[in-house]
């Protein structure tokens, strides 16, 4: 399924921004599937992640993510839901949520997900604090697509106009773990393998 228009738009205005002012860098682009489903699984720093994590897979493939559903207010719900985003109730185990986003991964779109659930600094003390979530891990077994880690730095700097970096990681081995009746148990194995791909590669950047 090829990107909405408001996407493209926004891809296409935001280009010179992200690969100019904020010199964008990617590595790893070549662990990425080319085709089919996947959840890509990073750390979170900003609101702003998905910007600089998706613009490198376009204009072929284009990011579907979860957004709290405090954000759908109108006019935003019209931008999020065109900018590929769909609502959960953060904090109440949102199982429709879950279930839009293994079907989602299912029919072949790129399904981000941010196992430490919220940013991790805000200045601010936050009811939910970030600790890795297994849902990625959850949405990657049940629908039988790779889990794909990844990193972002700098999203957190952008009033510093600091330079934003990614690295995408090869796909985390699940075959061991589609095979157990407990899924509790493999999504949480799932789930320490994803964490620790992502530290590594975060420390890269």
């Amino acid at each position: 399924m090829p990107p909405p228009l408001f996407y493209n738009v926004v891809a296409v205005l935001s280009w010179p921004l992200l690969y100019g002012l904020f010199r964008l860098r990617v590595r790893g682009r070549e662990n990425v599937p080319a085709s089919g489903g996947y959840v890509l699984s990073c750390n979170h720093l900003s609101n702003f992640d998905p910007w600089p994590l998706g613009m490198p897979l376009w204009p072929h493939r284009w990011l579907r993510f979860m957004a709290k559903v405090e954000l759908y207010w109108w006019p935003a719900k019209y931008v999020l839901d065109t900018a590929g985003a769909f609502p959960v109730h953060r904090g109440l185990g949102d199982c429709e949520a879950i279930e839009t986003a293994i079907r989602l991964a299912r029919e072949g779109n790129v399904v981000v997900m941010f196992p430490e659930g919220t940013r991790r600094a805000k200045g601010l003390v936050k009811k939910h604090q970030p600790r890795p979530k297994s849902g990625a891990a959850r949405i990657a077994l049940e629908a039988g697509v790779p889990l794909v880690p990844a990193a972002v730095a700098g999203t957190d700097r952008l009033l510093r106009l600091g330079p934003l970096r990614i690295a995408y990681g090869t796909p985390v081995e699940l075959d061991d773990l589609r095979a157990t009746d407990d899924v509790r148990r493999a999504s949480r194995e799932a789930t320490d393998r994803l964490m620790a791909r992502i530290a590594e590669l975060e420390a890269s950047l």
